[in-house]
């Protein structure tokens, strides 16, 4: 489901520092605005609880996740919230094997082919490049060429409108988006205004 939900919309909102108080006016309007996949890291405030209230509040086609997961034991917090997805900076065999244990989806974070082959290995649904500003759409394009067909690479870090063409025409199928996106302050309605555009610019891509 979270290959067939980025075919969709390839853009994962990353919402890092929402609080249950405001995540559920957010995620209604990424929904909105087309979004599939959420992500609530978990050095965000009460993300547990954010989780819970996305989960239960949106529609069942939108997966609702964590971010910044950096062990088995959060894994199974996120699991018992309802979480169906985990994103991590790095790629821990011992988080993969947890996560994969509790039928969640994993998107383990890749900085060389070593770590993404590793990350493959261990059931791997898609691999997040990050951080992005340090790799090159060339660099992307390289991977590409040896991992294995059909892979998604997710470049996370620094992702904007202008950027995401040279990207998406070196094969990646999605990007994750940060602080462009959301930024703890903004309004329900500034989200709305970052997500219409991040979405024109996805679907521009062809």
């Amino acid at each position: 489901m979270l290959k067939q939900a980025l075919a969709e919309n390839g853009l994962i909102a990353i919402l890092r520092g929402v609080q249950p108080g405001e995540a559920l006016a957010i995620g209604e309007v990424l929904y909105g605005a087309g979004f599939r996949v959420i992500e609530v890291p978990l050095n965000s405030p009460e993300p547990y609880a954010s989780i819970r209230l996305l989960r239960d509040s949106l529609p069942a086609d939108c997966l609702v996740g964590a971010g910044t997961v950096l062990s088995a034991q959060q894994v199974q917090a996120v699991h018992a919230a309802g979480g169906q997805v985990i994103v991590m900076p790095h790629s821990d065999p011992q988080v993969l094997r947890a996560a994969k244990a509790a039928g969640l989806y994993l998107a383990p974070g890749v900085a060389t082919p070593t770590e993404a082959f590793a990350a493959l290995a261990e059931g791997a649904d898609v691999l997040k490049l990050f951080p992005a500003e340090q790799m090159s759409p060339a660099l992307v394009k390289a991977w590409l060429a040896v991992l294995p067909p059909g892979t998604v690479l997710l470049p996370v870090g620094g992702i904007s409108a202008d950027n995401m063409p040279a990207y998406f025409a070196a094969g990646v199928k999605g990007f994750g988006l940060g602080s462009g996106l959301f930024k703890p302050g903004m309004s329900a309605a500034q989200v709305a205004e970052n997500a219409a555009a991040y979405v024109a610019a996805w679907k521009a891509l062809g």
